[in-house]
């Protein structure tokens, strides 16, 4: 993919401004570690690499903010919605930071921050029902027991709140654990952190852990398909 790529022509759901640039962050390591073709490998670069130059929002933050609009019933930018006084009395957890959601999200008067992993994603702290809203953003591909995570975002929502997440998605096969194969990294090709380890690769039944997990309902909202999508799920 080059820097010649067609740029989305969409306002951003963040901040509704209409100017892209694309930066490749795909390198080769990770393309033949996750067996992608030049198509796959195309999209996520994609997905990761085109970003809003006014608010920094790639189009996985851009998919992610969609879901959570799509949850609030509006019909406006995030940043739009954050200034609401309904979002503001939100109780609102964010696990990791949400790409560049985070100083969005952090407007609600009830806002908590859990860095995973230091704050294990499958042993929150926190009371049933405390939270509103949870949204976490390419992490849960890193927890070694991904539906118990959500088990656990289901545990702390509130009965008519709502997890909003992204994982990176290859829609041509389906889910599979990395459990004996060699290690692989996400980050930069540099990052060779514990917490940057992929545990799980989501294919397209990326949608039916959360049901496994306990939720009702999983919706799937995306800004540009196979690029980016974000699911909402409700309890």
């Amino acid at each position: 993919m080059d820097a010649t790529v067609m740029l989305p022509s969409v306002p951003c759901l963040v901040c509704g401004a209409t100017d892209y640039k694309f930066d490749s962050i795909m390198w080769a390591g990770l393309v033949s570690e996750w067996g992608l073709s030049s198509v796959e490998a195309a999209y996520i670069d994609r997905q990761q690499g085109v970003h809003c130059l006014k608010c920094g929002s790639n189009l996985r933050s851009i998919a992610l903010a969609g879901a959570i609009l799509r949850w609030l019933g509006v019909e406006c930018t995030l940043k739009q919605a954050v200034r609401r006084l309904r979002f503001r009395t939100l109780r609102v957890l964010e696990i990791n930071e949400a790409g560049s959601l985070s100083r969005f999200l952090s407007q609600s008067w009830r806002y908590t921050f859990a860095q995973y992993p230091e704050h294990d994603m499958t042993k929150l702290t926190y009371a049933d029902e405390s939270f509103d809203l949870v949204v976490h953003s390419d992490t849960l591909e890193h927890v070694p027991t991904p539906e118990r995570g959500l088990a656990e975002c289901r545990r702390v929502l509130r009965k008519s709140g709502a997890c909003c997440y992204t994982v990176p998605v290859v829609v041509g096969r389906l889910t599979r654990t990395r459990e004996g194969l060699p290690p692989s990294y996400h980050g930069r090709e540099a990052d060779r952190a514990a917490d940057y380890t992929v545990q799980t690769e989501f294919g397209a039944d990326f949608w039916a852990m959360p049901l496994k997990a306990g939720f009702a309902e999983c919706r799937v909202v995306t800004v540009e398909y196979p690029t980016a999508q974000a699911v909402a799920c409700l309890k």
